[in-house]
């Protein structure tokens, strides 16, 4: 796979900053991608900094007093520094529940991999850190020749993965990870997140990842959050770092110990 002509900086003039912050990604659609990015802003807003999120595709909007909102990209934007406008965090909302890609097309619209690029570098202008959170899983497509992953390469912040605590996640859990070092990424840490508080043998399950990405890729565990009652963005995001661990995010973001 080749990245996009528009991957790259123009020539002649300088590179691209380096962002800091994460990019967060999951094993698969509904795994608590969004709730684990709250929870890291929260965090990060904690320790003094200006964080924010970035969606930088959204699909699925519900129309609220008129105006049409991706829950998502809301969530986003209420949990981090509040200096920065809901369109900076989610530059590309469509309306349809689906793929990416297929959303576009019902809306006749085309996915600009430079404009969702150059939006996150303007967005890391006002902030300390950004937390983008990418759309499904690694290899969502989003154009006829590229997809999530090469966003996440072309913006180079340390992935953090989000593994669904569910029936099949250990597999799913390295698969994900194998294929984001095959494709140049770096895995900064990863997040256990309870869909199923009744799993059968949660614990094990738990225990086991924290084995085999230690083992593997020498990958900490950043959080392992339990089923969480629904709550509004605020209680969401506070609820979900006060289950991250503070030691490893420290490390992840080039922080100083406590």
């Amino acid at each position: 796979m080749t990245l996009p002509p528009s991957a790259g900086h123009t020539p002649g003039q300088p590179p691209r900053q380096l962002l800091k912050g994460c990019f967060v990604t999951g094993t698969d659609t509904e795994v608590g991608k969004t709730r684990v990015s709250a929870g890291l802003l929260h965090w990060l807003g904690a320790q003094g900094l200006r964080a924010a999120g970035y969606k930088a595709v959204a699909s699925g909007m519900e129309q609220v007093d008129g105006r049409w909102l991706n829950e998502d990209v809301q969530t986003l934007w209420a949990a981090g520094w509040p200096g920065v406008r809901p369109e900076q965090v989610g530059p590309l909302q469509l309306r349809t529940a689906c793929a990416p890609h297929i959303a576009a097309a019902l809306e006749g619209r085309q996915i600009d991999f430079a404009a969702l690029r150059d939006g996150a570098h303007a967005l890391a202008q006002q902030v300390d850190c950004v937390v983008a959170e990418g759309a499904g899983g690694l290899c969502v497509p989003l154009g006829p020749d590229w997809d999530s992953s090469d966003l996440m390469r072309a913006l180079g912040l340390p992935l953090v993965l989000v593994v669904g605590l569910r029936l099949g996640c250990i597999n799913h859990a390295l698969l994900t990870a194998e294929a984001i070092l095959a494709r140049g990424l770096r895995l900064g840490g990863w997040v256990a997140n309870t869909l199923d508080a009744d799993m059968p043998f949660l614990t094990e399950n738990i225990a086991t990842l924290q084995n085999e990405f230690a083992r593997r890729h020498q990958s900490p565990c950043l959080g392992v959050l339990p089923r969480l009652a629904p709550a509004g963005a605020a209680q969401m995001a506070q609820a979900a770092a006060a289950h991250l661990n503070d030691a490893a995010l420290r490390r992840l973001f080039g922080l100083a110990p406590a």
